[in-house]
């Protein structure tokens, strides 16, 4: 797949157990397929320099590191000193991931709000992208993403965007961007295809979150970055755009979001 247009895996989770046994080889093969970078997410902090070692092995391989919101119960509140002292590594290119999860670990919201707030700051004072996981949790997330920016201003994107029009709304009205994954490709992901297609071109990115989500034809097995492929055309028929086009334009909106890939 030499002539594949070159696109970027945004968020994906190399560090997993599942590609334990042939890492490199998903990697050589997200290259073949024309995935030219990926952003491995870190989501344990004390897994920071397995990620790191990761990145720092591979060309076109980038991190970014946080506490998840599923395990902030497990990991406790980051401190904003620990986020800031993440950033200053070349390859590290953004803060989280991080967010609200109401589906699976509500018991830890207020917990996930004090983390999310932090998050935030160290994205507002590092200048990185915030990277944001949200689950069930719309409406605390627009309130608490849009009463932040008004302290400071920051840059963020909505991972895995499957969530309501109205937080789209919200993210959009901010400046922020949307990641389109192997979710928007599911037959019965209309309704998130339709908020994608209301979406300003110019705000939208491209992700695997693999192992997780594979599109077809490879939903229900392990997902990898090569798979982007395919959540790129289904993004560029959304668009009504060429796909060498829509990926151009999804390589554009990844190094403005996260300049330290450029």
């Amino acid at each position: 797949m030499t002539d594949a247009p070159q696109i970027t895996d945004s968020h994906c989770h190399l560090d997993f157990a599942s590609f334990d046994d042939d890492r490199d080889a998903v990697i050589e093969a997200a290259r073949a397929a024309g995935v030219h970078r990926m952003v491995t997410i870190c989501t344990h902090l004390h897994q920071v320099a397995q990620v790191q070692t990761i990145a720092d092995g591979h060309d076109g391989v980038y991190y970014a590191a946080g506490v998840h919101p599923m395990n902030v119960a497990e990991d406790g509140v980051p401190s904003l000193d620990a986020l800031l002292a993440l950033a200053d590594h070349p390859k590290m290119v953004g803060i989280g991931e991080t967010g609200l999860d109401y589906h699976y670990t509500i018991d830890s919201a207020a917990a996930q709000k004090d983390s999310l707030r932090l998050h935030i700051q160290a994205a507002q004072q590092t200048k990185l992208p915030l990277i944001i996981h949200a689950r069930d949790a719309d409406d605390d997330m627009a309130d608490i993403l849009g009463a932040e920016f008004k302290n400071a201003p920051y840059t963020c994107v909505m991972h895995c965007f499957s969530s309501g029009p109205a937080l789209a709304k919200a993210a959009l009205d901010l400046g922020f961007y949307l990641s389109m994954s192997g979710i928007a490709t599911f037959p019965k992901s209309q309704a998130v295809r339709d908020i994608f297609a209301a979406a300003p071109v110019d705000r939208i990115l491209l992700e695997t979150d693999s192992p997780y989500l594979a599109p077809p034809p490879h939903r229900g097995k392990r997902n990898e970055p090569a798979y982007t492929a395919f959540t790129a055309q289904v993004g560029a028929d959304v668009f009504g755009m060429d796909l060498a086009d829509f990926a151009a334009q999804t390589e554009t909106n990844f190094e403005t979001l996260f300049w330290k890939a450029a």
